[in-house]
């Protein structure tokens, strides 16, 4: 055992030294392969995001200069402004009364579906049951059929029911077709919640309904403007249900409004110009003020689900 010892000892004694001094340094990469976003040049971030900011707010400018430049002008630019094309569509052509109706639908729609939607993703969220999964699967899959497919059963229901030329014919299938992705939305965001925070205020006391609204809505802000928002603004914008259910001239909304403004033989650009700003305004500001509650209800509701 001596001598395995004293050979031990001299293997370790044969080993060479450690070198002394710093360590050798790490391999250059080749230059260009990664830079940090502060070394790229700015041009390479401008010139894309302006050539794609021009190619977004041409089409704006050209629908503003048709509505806002007198008739039979051939001005590129908009002065003199007149509003005589304002004034034919909002007047002459009802366009009152197709603001006040798609107002009403767009915001019966958003109230609707936000309610359901919130009581569907909770259930969703919360509670186990046998066919969660494929309740699920059924809710992806329905995005996949288009609206026009639905049209005459929808057609035949609303008629037994009596609601044809009503707004309200409009409002449900709007909201039924809105359901499917706000559910699975809230449910998202709704997981995000810790049930531990619900679990609390039961044990202070409060029923399961008095809980949710004290501690879990007010953390679904986000998530509630995400949904409602899209809600509104797809039923500001649908055609074609109101195209099939509303034939009275004063139940239609503004889309349809704008369609009638097109001739057979002409058309008068001015005045359809003049709709479709009229009819971008409303979705331009809704956008503008819930631009970063949209972003971080879309975001947080598509992490959990």
């Amino acid at each position: 055992m001596t001598a395995a010892l004293a050979e031990k000892n001299d293997t370790r004694a044969a080993r060479p030294a450690a070198p002394e001094g710093p360590p050798p340094a790490a391999p250059r990469r080749r230059p260009g392969r990664e830079r940090a976003f502060d070394d790229v040049p700015r041009w390479q971030i401008y010139v894309p995001l302006g050539l794609y900011l021009v190619f977004t707010l041409v089409p704006f400018y050209w629908m503003f200069l048709f509505a806002v430049r007198p008739a039979g002008s051939t001005s590129l630019v908009p002065w003199p402004m007149t509003g005589e094309h304002f004034s034919k569509v909002w007047n002459e052509r009802s366009f009152a009364v197709f603001f006040q109706n798609s107002m009403i639908v767009g915001v019966c729609t958003l109230v609707a579906t936000t309610l359901v939607a919130l009581a569907g993703g909770y259930a969703l969220a919360r509670f186990d049951f046998r066919i969660k999964n494929g309740f699920m699967l059924a809710l992806l899959c329905s995005q996949f059929i288009p609206g026009a497919l639905m049209l005459v059963p929808l057609f035949e229901i609303f008629k037994n029911l009596q609601m044809i030329n009503s707004l309200g014919s409009v409002v449900i299938a709007e909201t039924v077709f809105q359901l499917p992705l706000s559910i699975i939305l809230i449910s998202g965001f709704i997981k995000n919640v810790p049930p531990s925070l619900e679990e609390a205020a039961w044990v202070d006391g409060c029923s399961r309904f008095r809980a949710f609204c004290a501690v879990v809505l007010p953390l679904l802000r986000p998530g509630l403007i995400a949904v409602g928002s899209f809600a509104f603004v797809h039923s500001w914008n649908h055609f074609l249900f109101a195209l099939m259910f509303l034939s009275e001239q004063d139940k239609q909304t503004i889309p349809v409004g704008l369609n009638t403004l097109i001739g057979a033989d002409s058309v008068d650009l001015g005045a359809l110009a003049a709709g479709g700003v009229i009819a971008a305004v409303p979705v331009v500001i809704v956008f503008a003020f819930i631009q970063k509650w949209l972003i971080t209800g879309f975001s947080a509701g598509a992490v959990k689900g």
